[in-house]
C-alpha cells in the first residue's frame, strides 16, 4: 500500500522533476521506498534524496510511495511489456504470498485497456492504478472510491496523485476527485473519462424483511471474510453502537483475533455505552480518553490530511484519527470500521423528516445520492487519515454488491415513522438475529462527532475567536498552505 502520482509535461520536457516533488509531499512516516517510471525504464530507491540522483528523462512518469502493510507488499512501479505501472490498494480475498500489484501487473501484459475495465467491473477491491504508455497514461479507481484519486492540470502538467497537496505542489490549484468506477485516457489534450462500472439509481424492489436480512447477512459476512482473509488479528474503530458491533461480532466469527479501539473526549456517554458493548461481545476494548486542548492541538495536523476546512469533515476527522493513531501504536495494520452503513440504511435523522415530509420516493432519491457521494463526504477523509499513520482502513459495508442491494431496498424496511422514528430498521434486525443484546439494537444512533464530543468544542473554539465554525477552520487552513 502506499500512494501514487503521474504527470504529464504538455509541451514533451521531462517530468522527472514534478514526479520527485510530489512524490516527497505524499512522503509520510513508514515510507520505505520511492519509485518512478517512465513507459520503458523503472528505478526504485529507499530514500526521495537517492530517487533526485536517478536520471529517467520523459515527458510521462508515474510514481509510487511504499508504506509496508503486508509482507508481500512490495516496491512500485511494476515493469510490464513496452509500459509501467503504479497501483494502489488491495485486491480481495488476499493472496499473502504475493503483492497485489504483481497480480495485476501479469494481468496487464496484454490488451491492457481491456484488463483495466476487467479489474473495475468484476475485481471486488480498494484500489486506484495508473499506466505509462507510450502515448500517454491510463488510470483507473474502483466502483467505490475506497481509495483516493485526484486529478487536474496547469498551463505545465497535467497530473494525478493520492491526495490534493501534490498536485497543488506543482502548480495545479483546482484538484478534483477522480469518478469511482472510470477508467481514464490521459495525453498532452486532457482526460478522457470512460464509465465502467458505476453506481445506477433505481427505484425500490418489492421484497419482505426476512429475505432483506438473510441477503443482508450473506454480503456482509462475505464482505468481512473477504477483508480478513490471511490475518491474524484486527482492529476496529468501535462506538458500541450499531454498526461497529455488527462488524465486530461477525469479525470474531470469523476466527480472527479482534481488538476494539475506543476513544474520545474525557466524560462522555459514549465510552460507557461501548465499554458495555464490548463487554457483552466479548471483545477486548482499548479506551483512549482526551482533553478537550487536544482538539485544538491537532486540528491543523487533521486539516492538512483532509485537504479542506469541512466543519464536519474535521469534527469526524479528529476523532478518527485517534483511532488511526492508537492503531498504529498497538502495532495493528488493519483497521475496519462501519463507515457508510448510515447512508446505505437511512441512518441520519434528516432521512425521516424527508420521509415524512415528502415521501417514499423523495427520500429514496435522497439517500442513493448520499451513497453515490460517500467516496467524497468519508472514504477519502478516514483513508488519508489512516494512510499517514501507516494503517489499511478496509470498510465492510462499502462493496458494491452491498450498495445495489441497499439502492434497491424499499424505504419502509430502512425508516420507521411511528414510534420511535427508527432508522436503519433491517440492519438492526440483523444485528438482532446474529445475537446482539437488546441494548445494542435499539440504540438510538449518535454521530461521531457529537457523541466524542469534538463538534461541541470546534464550536466553542470558533466562538472564542469570534469567528464561525466555517471561517475559523478556513483561516487555520491558509496559514497551513502558506507553510
Amino acid at each position: 500500500m502506499g500512494a501514487i502520482i503521474a504527470a504529464l509535461n504538455k509541451k514533451g520536457d521531462n517530468a522527472v522533476g514534478a514526479a520527485v516533488a510530489m512524490l516527497e509531499i505524499l512522503k509520510h512516516d513508514g515510507a520505505e521506498a520511492f519509485g518512478i517510471a517512465s513507459p520503458n525504464a523503472v528505478k526504485i530507491e529507499k530514500t526521495i534524496d537517492a530517487l533526485k540522483e536517478k536520471t529517467i528523462k520523459s515527458p510521462i512518469i508515474i510514481g509510487y510511495v511504499l508504506s509496508k502493510i503486508l509482507d508481500s507488499d512490495k516496491p512500485q512501479p511494476v515493469m510490464l511489456k513496452d509500459a509501467t505501472l503504479a497501483f494502489d490498494g488491495r485486491l480481495y480475498p488476499n493472496i499473502t504470498d504475493v503483492s497485489d500489484a504483481e497480480v495485476v501487473a501479469q494481468k496487464l501484459q496484454k490488451k491492457r485497456e481491456k484488463i483495466v475495465k476487467t479489474l473495475i467491473q468484476r475485481v471486488e477491491g480498494n484500489f486506484a492504478l495508473v499506466v505509462a504508455e507510450r502515448n500517454g497514461v491510463v488510470a483507473g479507481r474502483d466502483t467505490m472510491g475506497l481509495r483516493p484519486l485526484y486529478y487536474g492540470e496547469s498551463a505545465r502538467y497535467i497530473a494525478l496523485a493520492s491526495e490534493r497537496k501534490a498536485l497543488w505542489k506543482i502548480g495545479i490549484k483546482n484538484a478534483v476527485s477522480f469518478p469511482p468506477g472510470h477508467m481514464a485516457f490521459i495525453n498532452n489534450y486532457g482526460f478522457k473519462f470512460k464509465p465502467v462500472r458505476t453506481l445506477v439509481y433505481s427505484k425500490a424492489k418489492p421484497t419482505s424483511m426476512h429475505a432483506a436480512i438473510k441477503k443482508l447477512q450473506t454480503l456482509l459476512q462475505n464482505s468481512i471474510e473477504e477483508r480478513v482473509s490471511g490475518l491474524k488479528e484486527v482492529a476496529i474503530a468501535f462506538s458500541g453502537g450499531l454498526d461497529s458491533t455488527i462488524i465486530a461480532l461477525l469479525a470474531k466469527n470469523s476466527g480472527v483475533n479482534v481488538r476494539l479501539i475506543h476513544v474520545s473526549l474525557k466524560n462522555q456517554q459514549e465510552t460507557e455505552d461501548a465499554e458495555k458493548a464490548a463487554e457483552a461481545l466479548g471483545l477486548p476494548i482499548y479506551s483512549y480518553l482526551y482533553e478537550e486542548e487536544k482538539v485544538a492541538e491537532l486540528l491543523p495536523k487533521v486539516l492538512w490530511l483532509i485537504e479542506e476546512p469541512n466543519p464536519l469533515k474535521a469534527s469526524i476527522g479528529i476523532p478518527f484519527y485517534w483511532v488511526a493513531e492508537n492503531t498504529a501504536k498497538m502495532k495493528l495494520k488493519i483497521l475496519l470500521a462501519g463507515q457508510g452503513a448510515d447512508e446505505l440504511f437511512g441512518g441520519y435523522k434528516r432521512y425521516v423528516e424527508d420521509y415524512s415530509r415528502y415521501g417514499s420516493e423523495r427520500v429514496q432519491e435522497e439517500i442513493f445520492n448520499d451513497i453515490a457521494k460517500m467516496y467524497e463526504n468519508n472514504f477519502e477523509r478516514d483513508v488519508k487519515i489512516c494512510n499517514f499513520h501507516n494503517v489499511e482502513l478496509r470498510l465492510p459495508f462499502a462493496t458494491y454488491s452491498i450498495a445495489k442491494f441497499a439502492i434497491t431496498l424499499p424505504i419502509e424496511l430502512k425508516i420507521k415513522l411511528i414510534d420511535e422514528k427508527m432508522r436503519k430498521i433491517v440492519l438492526r434486525q440483523l444485528g438482532e438475529k446474529i445475537g446482539l443484546p437488546p441494548f445494542i439494537v435499539k440504540r438510538q444512533k449518535r454521530a461521531i462527532q457529537y457523541a466524542t464530543g469534538v463538534n461541541k468544542i470546534l464550536k466553542k473554539l470558533a466562538k472564542n475567536n469570534g469567528l464561525s465554525q466555517r471561517d475559523y477552520l478556513e483561516r487555520i487552513f491558509q496559514t497551513i498552505l502558506k507553510r
